[in-house]
Order: structure tokens, then C-alpha cells, then sequence
């Protein structure tokens, strides 16, 4: 019921090389088994933080036995009971505006801070949702004290609700935001900070009733979140619309992944085309290539590379155990021979012998 697309799209306005802290509230109007609101804290992509209005306390992924937990426990007060104030006053006048009938309604909200690589703050984001659907979105530039529109509120703000709104980011948000920000960012730099490659597959799947192929490439295993996963035909990018999957999903190890898949018919495959798979993460200095060829003759089936290559390896393999056993073995004759010839060489001459008696 909950649609947390949207929420999760705001999260990649952030600079990919930057580090940001985010709050994922959900307010929810009529009767659900769900809490009225709730919230749910994120360093980068990590959870370390919930909040919602059956304890009204936050609670955090770890270090409950910091020195600054009182203090800590004071803002998050502060601010989730901004969040919910505001969020609840907000969906009234929504409702209204939009005439919505009684019933379940899902007002989402993604509102945090980002920390640049020079330790310097950068924005705060502010996004809205109103039932899945984009509602107002914004970012609020500190040094500037003024907020730039990306997409306008669905009710217009006076001026003195503006300024209202400019002095609780300055003062208030962004200012908690950022002091949360750099203390996780320093408690958990072991994960957040960790750079882990992806590994990479390209697939093909025969589809029945010989309609063609499906060729997916597959990169999985990699840290952090971002990456750059691209198909082309003969050297051209694939328009989207041809193209499923592309969604990154987590692993069950903090890892992600990310596919994307491509139908080919059967006419196409017979055309030759060459298929690219290309892919760009933060942990790699080159992009990294994979080309398949719409060469029915030259690939497995069921397989992810080429059969001819993996029968030359194996050729290759069998010819070096070869060579390696044939060496081993003249040189343990070699050895042999001389051995014989020494004890030869070295060994008495039988005698004659005589009775001197």
C-alpha cells in the first residue's frame, strides 16, 4: 500500500561522491494497522535510525551509549515532531485543495541534509509525495538563506510562511542535519565509506517456441549504490522503452545489484548486430566493456560466454599439462641416465685374485 518509489528517486538528487542524511516520514490518514506516522532515518543508503507515534522515541541502529544520547534524543524530538506537525497540518489543506472523499491516504515526505567532499555543507532536500504522486519539491541553499523550487507547492506559500519555513531549515533542520550527519558518518565510516567492485555477467536465455533470445547483463555485488549500467547495439545506446529491469535492488549482504534485459527475435539475430554491455562504478578506473554477437553459431545457448572461447581455454589448459608432464618426464630420465653413468665410472674393476699361500 505504501509507494516508497518516489521517496527512494529523491534520494539521488545528492552528489554520488557526497554523503547525505535523510528522513523518510510517512503520515498516514484513516484507520490502517500501520502507525499514524512514522520515520525512518538513512546515512547514504544505510539505515540507522526509526521513529514513529506509538513510542514517539527514536531509535537507532547502534551507539545508544554516546555521551550526547540525551542531547540526541532532544533533536529528534524536536524535529519528528516538526515532521508530524506539519505533515498532518499539510494534509488537510491538501485533501481540500484536491477534493478528496474519506478514506486511506499516504502522504510521504524525504527531507535531509548532504555533506560535500570538503566537509563543507551542501543543500538541504525536501521532497513531497501525496498518494504515490509527486506533490513539491525543493532544495534550501543555507549560504544563499533562499529556497530553489524544482517542482512548485500545490498551495502557494505566502511571504510569511516562506520565512517561517527559511528560518526552521536554517536554524532548526539543517543545523541537526548536519552535526547527525558528520557523527554517524564518523561512527560507521567502515561501511559507508567501503568501496566494493561488481562482478558482471552477461546472460542469455533462449525463449520458447523460437521467438529469439533474451540477453540480460547482470552487475551484482557492488558498494555504494551507484553505478552506470548501459546496453548499446552496434555501438548505439538501446532506447529504454526496449529495455527491462534497471531497478538497483540490495543484497543480503549490504551489497547491490542491477539488470538490465534486452529481447532479441529471431529475424534480429540473424542481422549480426553486436551487443554492448557497459558498465561505470565509483570502484572501477576504466569502464568496463562486455560484447556479445548475435552469432548463433558461436555462443551457448544456456550459457553467459562464448563456447569457442571456453573450448580454446580448455585446448590451452590440456596443451600447457602436456608440455609441463613432458618436461617433468625427460627430466627425470635425464637424471636417470646420469646417475647410471656415474656409478660406472666410479665403481672398482673386478680382479683376479691370487693365493699367496
Amino acid at each position: 500500500m505504501l509507494k516508497v518509489a518516489y521517496l527512494l528517486s529523491c534520494l539521488t538528487v545528492v552528489n554520488a561522491v557526497s554523503h547525505s542524511l535523510m528522513a523518510l516520514a510517512t503520515y498516514i490518514v484513516g484507520q490502517t494497522p500501520f502507525p499514524e506516522f512514522s520515520a525512518v532515518v538513512m546515512l547514504d543508503d544505510m539505515q540507522i535510525g526509526y521513529y514513529d507515534s506509538t513510542t514517539w522515541k527514536p531509535v537507532y541502529r547502534s551507539h545508544n551509549d554516546s555521551k550526547d544520547y540525551n542531547k540526541e534524543q532532544k533533536d529528534a524530538g524536536v524535529v519528528f515532531q516538526n515532521l508530524y506537525d506539519s505533515m498532518k497540518n499539510r494534509d488537510f489543506y491538501v485533501k481540500k485543495h484536491l477534493n478528496l472523499t474519506d478514506g486511506v491516504h499516504v502522504h510521504q515526505r524525504v527531507v535531509g541534509c548532504e555533506l560535500l567532499n570538503d566537509d563543507k555543507p551542501g543543500p538541504l532536500h525536501f521532497c513531497d509525495a501525496f498518494d504515490g504522486q509527486c506533490m513539491e519539491e525543493f532544495t534550501y541553499d543555507l549560504e544563499q538563506n533562499d529556497i530553489h523550487m524544482k517542482k512548485p507547492w500545490i498551495i502557494s506559500w505566502d511571504q510569511v510562511k516562506q520565512l517561517h519555513i527559511k528560518y526552521l531549515f536554517g536554524n532548526v533542520y539543517h543545523p541537526i542535519c548536519i552535526k547527525v550527519l558528520r557523527r554517524y558518518l564518523h561512527l560507521e565510516k567502515n561501511n559507508v565509506m567501503r568501496k566494493v567492485k561488481p562482478r558482471v555477467r552477461l546472460m542469455r536465455k533462449k525463449l520458447p517456441d523460437s521467438q529469439g533470445l533474451q540477453i540480460s547483463c547482470l552487475a551484482t555485488g557492488f558498494y555504494p549504490r551507484h553505478i552506470n549500467l548501459t546496453l548499446f547495439r552496434d555501438d548505439q545506446p538501446v532506447d529504454d522503452d526496449q529495455i527491462t529491469g534497471g531497478q538497483i535492488l540490495p543484497n543480503g549482504d549490504g551489497t547491490y545489484q542491477m539488470r538490465k534485459s534486452l529481447m532479441i527475435s529471431d529475424e534480429e539475430l540473424h542481422e549480426g548486430h553486436k551487443y554492448n554491455c557497459t558498465m561505470k562504478h565509483l570502484n572501477l578506473d576504466n569502464k568496463l566493456d562486455i560484447i556479445f554477437v548475435s552469432d548463433t553459431d558461436k555462443y551457448d545457448p544456456g550459457g553467459s560466454v562464448s563456447l569457442s572461447v571456453v573450448i580454446s581455454v580448455l585446448v590451452l589448459m590440456c596443451v600447457a599439462v602436456l608440455i609441463v608432464t613432458a618436461l617433468i618426464w625427460r627430466k627425470r630420465r635425464a637424471a636417470g641416465q646420469g646417475s647410471e653413468t656415474s656409478q660406472n665410472k666410479y665403481s672398482p674393476t673386478p680382479s683376479t685374485t691370487h693365493d699367496e699361500n
